[in-house]
């Protein structure tokens, strides 16, 4: 049986792709689950629609995340910690506490997004890598000092 694929799945292939299966595979799993389409000439059409408007999203998705690295690159922060007598930190700067300090900036930034191999732990300026797009990614100056 022929079907369309509406999301990509692992050993059939990549959305919008026709591919053939087994009858009972797709009557009794794929099509309920409504990830595929049979394929007929008005699915196909669909389909291809369907692509066309993915590909638009996402082209604005890159040229928003291409905008925002511009501006980004552009910025510091600056993060106050505790600190003890010999300049160890209390706790440590986290990506949580960068993705905090940059939506105070007015970034909207997932602390996901951040790559930061592991907790900041000591006063300094780092260089954090932010992860926006695929193929996209910039650096941030963050500055921790003292409070």
């Amino acid at each position: 049986m022929k079907i369309i694929l509406r999301k990509d799945i692992e050993k059939l292939g990549k959305a919008g792709d026709v591919v053939e299966v087994k009858k009972g595979y797709a009557r009794n799993y794929l099509l309920p689950k409504g990830i595929v389409f049979i394929a007929t000439p008005g699915n196909l059409r669909k389909v291809e629609e369907e692509k066309r408007m993915l590909l638009k999203k996402e082209k604005k998705t890159k040229e928003e995340a291409s905008s925002l690295a511009k501006e980004l690159q552009k910025k510091s922060i600056t993060i106050p910690v505790q600190v003890g007598e010999k300049n160890e930190l209390y706790g440590s700067v986290t990506t949580q506490d960068i993705a905090n300090a940059l939506s105070h900036e007015g970034f909207k930034i997932n602390k996901n997004q951040i790559d930061l191999p592991e907790p900041i732990k000591s006063l300094g300026i780092y260089n954090v890598a932010i992860n926006l797009h695929k193929g996209i990614s910039t650096k941030v100056r963050v500055w921790v000092v003292k409070t």
